[in-house]
C-alpha cells in the first residue's frame, strides 16, 4: 500500500505528522471511536450478550438509579426496535438472570422490567475500571479546555445528525 498522502484531506490515509491540525483532530476522533468500539465489544463478550442487550441494561440501570421504572414499550422506543424484538430481548435478559419482570406499581395490566442487583454489580465491575481511567483523563482538563471540547463534540454530533437526516 502506498504510504504517500493521497489527494484530499488525508483523513483516511495520511500519518498524523503529514496532516493539518483539523485533519489530525478527525484522525484522533477516529482512533478514539475505534478504541471505544473495541472496548464495547470486549465488554459484551465478557458479559455474554449483544450490543442491544447491553444498551437495554444501560437504560434500565439508569432509570432505576433515577428512581424510575421502565416497561417493554419504553425499551422498544429507546432502542428503536419492534415490540416483538423487545419481547425476545427481555426473554434473553430474564433467562440470563440480568432482569426480572414485575407488576407495574400502578397499572395492573402492565409490567416493568427491573435489573437485578447482580446485574448492577456485574456492570459496575466490568465497566468501573474503564470509566475511572476515562474520568482521570477528563479531570486533567482545565475548565476552559473542557468547554472547548464539549462544544466541539456537540458540533460534531450535530453535523453527523444533519448529514444523516439528509440521506
Amino acid at each position: 500500500m502506498d504510504t504517500e498522502t493521497p489527494a484530499g484531506s488525508g483523513y483516511w490515509y495520511a500519518p498524523d505528522e503529514r496532516v493539518d491540525p483539523p485533519t489530525a483532530v478527525l484522525q484522533a476522533l477516529r482512533g478514539y471511536r475505534a478504541a471505544e468500539v473495541e472496548s464495547r465489544r470486549s465488554t459484551r463478550d465478557s458479559m455474554g450478550m449483544g450490543e442491544t442487550d447491553l444498551l437495554a441494561l444501560r437504560y434500565l440501570l439508569r432509570a432505576e438509579a433515577a428512581g424510575g421504572r421502565m416497561g417493554p414499550k419504553d425499551l422498544s422506543r429507546l432502542l428503536g426496535i419492534t415490540t416483538a424484538s423487545t419481547t425476545s430481548l427481555i426473554d434473553r435478559l430474564v433467562a440470563s438472570g440480568h432482569v426480572r419482570r414485575e407488576p407495574h406499581p400502578t397499572d395492573r395490566r402492565a409490567l416493568v422490567i427491573v435489573p437485578t442487583a447482580e446485574t448492577d454489580a456485574e456492570v459496575r465491575a466490568t465497566l468501573g475500571q474503564m470509566h475511572r481511567k476515562m474520568l482521570a483523563v477528563a479531570e486533567t482538563l482545565s475548565p476552559e479546555e473542557s468547554r472547548v471540547i464539549v462544544s466541539f463534540l456537540r458540533g460534531m454530533t450535530q453535523a453527523l445528525r444533519e448529514y444523516s437526516e439528509g440521506h
